[in-house]
């Protein structure tokens, strides 16, 4: 048995994506995204209406930052995503979030969090506020990276949007190596 819902957005869980940009003078601005994700090898895709203040400064400055919102900054991530840039210019600090310029691109980098891709902006479709940009560099701190030097989720935190309950979820224990364990199934 089955109960079903209708047409819902229920696809999940989903990431919770701090997409940062400058405005045209140089003031960050940062908003939670939680429509997005990976769009080809070296692009992300994030659903942003053209209203948001974040949006409009990427629209004009051709880049922006995507860092994954973690557990040990969720209160600051979730402050971004409730309070507009358009009505608080100086969200970021109000938060107590820092900023330093990416290395790639003219974005910020906000300090707090750990993981940024640095992006230039790719398309814009207005109708349906589809973002896509070029994943240009991927950077970390020392902080969250393991023995051999690459990232480590269990150091990063990130978590996860649930938009059935409204809730945010830390992302769970290893349950299996991936395209190693269906390995099992094959004749």
């Amino acid at each position: 048995m089955r109960k079903d819902f209708g047409a819902k957005t229920w696809l999940f869980p989903m990431p919770v994506l701090i997409v940062a940009a400058y405005d045209a003078d140089g003031v960050p601005n940062a908003m939670n995204a939680a429509w997005g994700g990976v769009y080809t090898d070296d692009m992300v895709g994030i659903c942003l209406s053209e209203n948001h203040k974040t949006t409009r400064n990427i629209l004009k400055t051709g880049a922006f930052t995507v860092s994954p919102a973690t557990a040990d900054a969720i209160v600051e991530c979730d402050y971004v995503g409730i309070v507009s840039g358009n009505k608080v210019p100086d969200k970021l600090s109000r938060a107590g979030l820092t900023v330093k310029k990416a290395q790639s691109v003219n974005a910020p980098i906000i300090e707090q969090l750990p993981v940024a891709l640095e992006c230039e902006l790719v398309s814009y479709d207005e109708e349906s506020c589809y973002m896509v940009g070029r994943i240009v560099n991927v950077s970390a701190v020392n902080d969250v990276l393991d023995a051999e030097g690459n990232i480590s989720l269990g150091k990063v935190k990130p978590v996860v949007y649930d938009p059935i309950s409204h809730d945010y979820l830390a992302v769970g224990d290893k349950v299996a190596d991936a395209f190693v364990v269906g390995k099992r199934l094959k004749g």
